[in-house]
């Protein structure tokens, strides 16, 4: 792993403590806060709407910038909307809590390239190795985002301010790791080649099931983890057994990094998206199975181990569908469809928790996860054919 490498692996560690930390108290400080229960997790769907929103601002930004310049602006970003988020908590002011999240989504869209410029810092043959371990050094957010919560939560008089404050500093840290880094120049298009229209390249099969199993993959992720410190909270469970959860769960998420890539190289993307499924159906029954911490700790374990398999996957199959000229309009349609899934499945998470309960929230996600495993299949299929019918056709 080169030094660049482990840089962005860092940077990613940091986002990651910007995203658990939100998904630990974006919730609970929305319900302190909300005109009414069902909206609590208004400020979750803010973030992921505001990313969604702002996938076409970063894609145009890195074609013009380059990556280090626009990722420096996303840092920037996360440094302003972590101050107006404390405001926001200060003033009790719901709607402005809203309001900063949907601007920090930008930096959301933003840092959630770096698992493509992961893949440019190495060459083909080392770039399944490269998006996986940049994946693993989300194990930072695991450790740190779930203890940075519960350390801060009565930092100042109002509760979670402080964990807001401490979101600012790790944006000023990232922008200093940021300015460390280098990446390559993309290559320069031959004259006239532009690549083709992303209308042309997002109706590639391949494309399609990477783009399904990345965003619905992201989806029943964060339906359940952004729900699970309210359904905590309704059993009685302390918020610090709500923190050991979503950490246990971001370690689930990214430690396996430090093997997905080798497992893909091994065994294909299709074959390890197949076990990330499984291991969603597993997360779901045990979460069915009752709500004590134990359960509510496996289940959130599982669920990050599949979505690793799921995500890492995904990325990887989308790879093959792009050449470098048709990057920025590739990536910012598949962050556009993960950031607008998960907008749903975050406003759907609060109403659902709070109006249905925890396991009719469980029972819901089986639907997406089913479609993921028919996308998975389907393809399989056409892949085999495809083979059969190249091997007949040789003479």
């Amino acid at each position: 792993m080169n030094r660049s490498l482990g840089l962005l692996a860092i940077c990613q560690g940091l986002f990651l403590t910007n995203n658990v930390v939100f998904i630990a108290i974006n919730g609970l400080v929305g319900l302190s806060l909300a005109p009414h229960s069902w909206m609590a997790t208004l400020p979750v769907m803010g973030y992921v709407v505001g990313g969604a929103l702002a996938t076409g601002v970063v894609a145009r930004t890195q074609q013009r910038l380059g990556r280090q310049r626009a990722f420096q602006i996303g840092l920037v970003v996360a440094l302003a909307s972590a101050l107006l988020c404390a405001y926001a908590a200060v003033s009790r002011n719901f709607w402005l809590l809203c309001l900063a999240t949907l601007v920090a989504g930008y930096y959301n869209a933003n840092a959630g390239l770096y698992r493509f410029a992961a893949a440019e810092l190495t060459g083909p043959e080392g770039r399944e190795k490269a998006v996986s371990w940049v994946m693993a050094g989300g194990l930072i957010g695991a450790i740190v985002g779930p203890n940075l919560a519960a350390r801060t939560r009565d930092l100042t008089e109002v509760p979670f301010a402080g964990a807001y404050l401490a979101l600012a500093g790790v944006a000023v840290l990232g922008m200093g790791l940021m300015s460390l880094l280098k990446f390559p120049p993309v290559p320069a298009p031959v004259a006239g080649d532009v690549g083709r229209p992303l209308s042309q390249i997002v109706r590639q099969p391949v494309f399609i099931v990477a783009a399904l199993a990345g965003a619905l993959s992201y989806g029943v992720m964060n339906l359940l983890m952004a729900a699970t410190p309210l359904a905590m909270d309704q059993c009685r469970l302390p918020f610090s057994d709500a923190a050991l959860v979503l950490e246990w769960h971001v370690i689930g998420m990214f430690a396996p990094g430090f093997f997905t890539g080798s497992l893909i190289k091994r065994w294909g993307a299709l074959k390890v998206m197949g076990l990330g499924v499984v291991l969603n159906v597993a997360c779901i029954a045990i979460a069915l199975s009752g709500v004590q911490l134990h359960q509510f700790l496996v289940a959130l374990f599982l669920l990050g181990v599949g979505w690793n398999f799921l995500f890492t996957g995904s990325t990887t199959l989308s790879l093959s569908a792009y050449s470098p000229q048709e990057r920025d309009r590739a990536q910012g349609a598949l962050n556009f469809l993960v950031f607008a899934v998960m907008a749903m499945s975050s406003l759907f998470s609060g109403v659902l928790v709070t109006t249905r309960g925890w396991s009719q929230l469980n029972w819901g996600s089986l639907l997406p996860v089913a479609v993921c495993a028919a996308a998975l299949l389907w393809l399989a299929a056409r892949q085999r054919a495809q083979a059969r019918a190249a091997s007949t056709a040789t003479p």
